[in-house]
């Protein structure tokens, strides 16, 4: 057997790691075919700037892996986790936080599409339950549009965060004080190692 290099060593270290990542089908029947928007809170930032979408996923080793593959799939993906522990049905929750904007929508699609190579699934297939607005609907790019708030004041118009401060106030709770929209995320941002 011939001598092995460093660099030799370095490509079949790089190689091997390339492999360790999902590949197609390897998520099949594993994720449930329904998305969640907005259900539950952001745990970076107001709920107002951040949108969270939540994927029910068939054990925990699938629900890391897909949390692994979207943290490390998309710059903008502010973060990705997985429930703490899993459900009654032995499912675990899989959240991923991103910076609600008008390019949201298209990064949720973008997501999907890409999930679906993984599960073997077809967007058609696929519900979408905004939790704010208790509405079902197919997934697709138009429902998105019409259901998700891509700014913190449309969805401060349409779901009243200034309400949440005022009951805040009433129950003689502090009302937090928030950051520049900009100074905040990028704060999380450089805490995430994204920046």
């Amino acid at each position: 057997m011939a001598p092995v290099s460093n660099n030799q060593l370095e490509e079949q270290a790089v190689d091997y790691n390339l492999l360790e990542g999902l590949e197609h089908s390897d998520l099949k029947r594993l994720v449930h075919p329904e998305l969640h928007v907005d259900e539950f809170k952001s745990k970076l930032g107001d709920d107002a700037d951040i949108v969270v979408l939540s994927f029910k996923v068939d054990g925990k080793e699938p629900a890391t892996d897909l949390v692994n593959f979207i943290e490390k799939g998309y710059e903008w993906v502010v973060d990705a986790d997985i429930s703490s522990g899993e459900m009654d049905d032995g499912d675990y929750i899989v959240f991923v936080e991103l910076e609600r904007n008008p390019g949201v929508i298209e990064n949720i699609m973008q997501i999907m599409e890409e999930l679906m190579n993984l599960t073997d699934q077809k967007l058609e297939d696929w519900r979408v339950r905004y939790y704010k607005a208790h509405k079902e609907t197919y997934l697709s790019l138009d429902n998105l549009k019409e259901m998700i708030p891509t700014s913190a004041d449309e969805y401060a118009r349409l779901y009243g965060t200034e309400g949440i401060d005022e009951m805040r106030n009433h129950a003689g709770l502090p009302i937090p004080q928030r950051a520049a929209k900009s100074q905040e995320l990028n704060a999380l941002r450089a805490a995430a190692g994204i920046i």
